[in-house]
């Protein structure tokens, strides 16, 4: 059997890390966290095995601006996904920042697991 890769999602949102969590664990090992500065701990817990990480960009603790930034420096071949219901702005940023690929809220499932394939298999 292939080796499950390892995601980890960051969101304020409890709702939303549920949804997501219910969907990408159909095919993936999910971790979660619930602001910043958590899932950069998540990230050090599983000393750099996250095979891609989807993060809010408005949270609590750290930003997920500051989170991709980290994240980009201490594991540079870890894909981002940055997720965002804020319009055009912090889009920027997470560009910025160098995230892999910046998704509005609301996204399709369909379209987020077609990115994470993509951006896996670029890995």
């Amino acid at each position: 059997m292939a080796k499950m890769h390892k995601l980890l999602v960051i969101d304020d949102s409890k709702e939303t890390v549920a949804g997501l969590n219910s969907f990408l664990s159909q095919k993936y090992e999910v971790t979660t966290a619930y602001n910043g500065l958590d899932g950069l701990k998540a990230i050090e817990m599983q000393e750099g095995k996250i095979d891609l990480v989807i993060t809010d960009l408005v949270m609590p603790e750290i930003s997920g601006v500051g989170v991709i930034s980290i994240i980009k420096k201490k594991y540079p071949g870890t894909p981002v996904i940055a997720i965002t219901g804020w319009g055009e702005h912090p889009g920027a940023l997470a560009t910025e920042a160098e995230a892999d690929l910046v998704l509005d809220k609301p996204f399709e499932l369909a379209d987020l697991e077609r990115h994470v394939t993509e951006l896996l298999a670029k890995k």
